[in-house]
């Protein structure tokens, strides 16, 4: 496989590698944001920071024309970085539930910031190629799902112009040099449920006189288990995750209370009341099981639907984006079961979302790989977002993220006598 033509640096790998070393938590992004909002300033940007906490606004105007917004998340995750790279995170940072540890771009938030950023250079040096307002969004804390929701409460709308179409990628593990895209449902909608269950504690030698919570928290784990396999049609999609158990202190006291986190992925709201539905009736039934005398608590942290692309705004840009890369280098990831809350931008805007994959692993892994299948069985063995090896090569990942976004935005804002 041979690489594209990367655009002008502009010092992105700089930035880049400055960014990853120095990643920042949810809510936390003030020296990133600072960072983003210099650069607009310094390219002629009307900048405005703190939107929804810690969100920065670009925007720049250049003649009469539509308003394209542009998309890049900023926040970093919770993460022992294991990459071994030169400029690996060793920072550290207190969450907001008081829990202090590693933080690491583990999932390539910072490359969606570099290369909006390189976008924003070349769009702003080059007036002439396009007509219209730019608006670009530095959004926060996309990892707990509510940045956007920020942003918009804070007024996003109302203080800057309402786009025609929101655009935005999120960089993957298959080659760099080639991007994803698929109309209609992209990404999962998610659903964070915290559940509280209540016991009795006392000593561990004398179990009997306890409601054992650590017991019930098992039960209801593996219970849970039964929801996709058991009251999920086969046709469904849904993904039910316990991720954290939380209960005692001690090995011989059994504690009065335990906590399950759990992480919950549909792409159907129908599928996604289902869950939801059986998710309470097991925690209630376990307890009652367990002869709990308090009734358990079941919590939704927070949610967003699934991102869903609009299918003329996704067939623009499959040509657009066949006409920067050639043939062959485009192609329909299918339905992607992480999630993204960049829908809720383009939801409250009312426009059409368009949102794609960009390649970030070595083109070299690949070589020899003549065929999607072959592609995607390598990018198996790599690892991907969220794991503390996940390492984007640097290029052509950012030279193909900045070309791409210079590319959809310029679909939006063509220059005048341009369709």
């Amino acid at each position: 496989m041979t690489s594209p033509a990367s655009v002008d640096d502009n010092g992105l790998a700089e930035v880049y590698r400055d960014l990853h070393e120095h990643p920042e938590l949810s809510f936390q992004e003030t020296r990133t944001a600072a960072i983003v909002a210099a650069r607009l300033v310094e390219l002629g940007f009307e900048t405005t920071a703190g939107v929804g906490g810690t969100g920065v606004v670009g925007i720049l105007q250049n003649g009469a024309g539509a308003t394209a917004l542009l998309r890049a998340d900023m926040d970093a995750l919770p993460v022992q970085e294991q990459t071994g790279l030169s400029y690996a995170s060793t920072a550290r940072a207190t969450d907001a539930d008081g829990i202090d540890g590693p933080v690491m771009h583990a999932c390539g938030h910072d490359v969606h910031v570099t290369c909006l950023l390189g976008a924003c250079a070349e769009l702003s040096a080059k007036l002439s190629t396009w007509s219209g307002t730019l608006m670009v969004v530095f959004q926060p804390a996309e990892e707990l799902g509510k940045g956007a929701q920020a942003m918009i409460a804070d007024g996003l709308y109302e203080r800057f112009p309402i786009p025609a179409v929101v655009l935005g990628q999120h960089v993957a593990p298959f080659p760099a040099g080639f991007l994803a895209l698929r109309t209609g449902v992209a990404f999962a909608g998610v659903d964070s449920v915290r559940i509280t269950l209540y016991g009795r504690g006392g000593h561990g030698s004398r179990p009997e006189v306890t409601i054992d919570p650590v017991v019930m928290a098992a039960s209801t784990v593996m219970r849970l288990q039964t929801i996709v396999s058991r009251k999920i049609a086969g046709t469904d999609m849904a993904v039910v995750t316990v991720g954290v158990i939380r209960a005692g202190t001690k090995e011989n006291i059994i504690p009065d209370d335990a906590e399950l986190l759990l992480s919950i992925r549909t792409f159907d709201s129908d599928v996604r009341t289902q869950v939801l539905d059986a998710i309470k009736r097991i925690v209630a039934g376990e307890a009652l099981a367990a002869g709990a005398t308090r009734e358990p608590e079941v919590e939704l942290v927070h949610g967003f639907p699934a991102v869903v692309n609009d299918g003329p705004a996704i067939s623009r840009l499959r040509s657009a984006f066949t006409n920067l890369l050639g043939d062959g280098r485009i192609f329909d990831p299918g339905v992607v079961t992480g999630s993204e809350d960049v829908g809720l931008l383009a939801e409250a805007a009312g426009a059409p979302c368009a949102f794609w994959l960009l390649g970030g692993s070595d083109p070299l892994l690949f070589e020899g790989a003549s065929t999607a299948d072959e592609i995607t069985e390598i990018t198996k063995g790599l690892p991907s977002n969220h794991s503390p090896h996940y390492a984007p090569v640097i290029e052509p990942t950012l030279g193909t993220g900045v070309a791409a976004l210079v590319t959809a935005a310029r679909t939006w804002l063509p220059a005048p006598g341009q369709s």
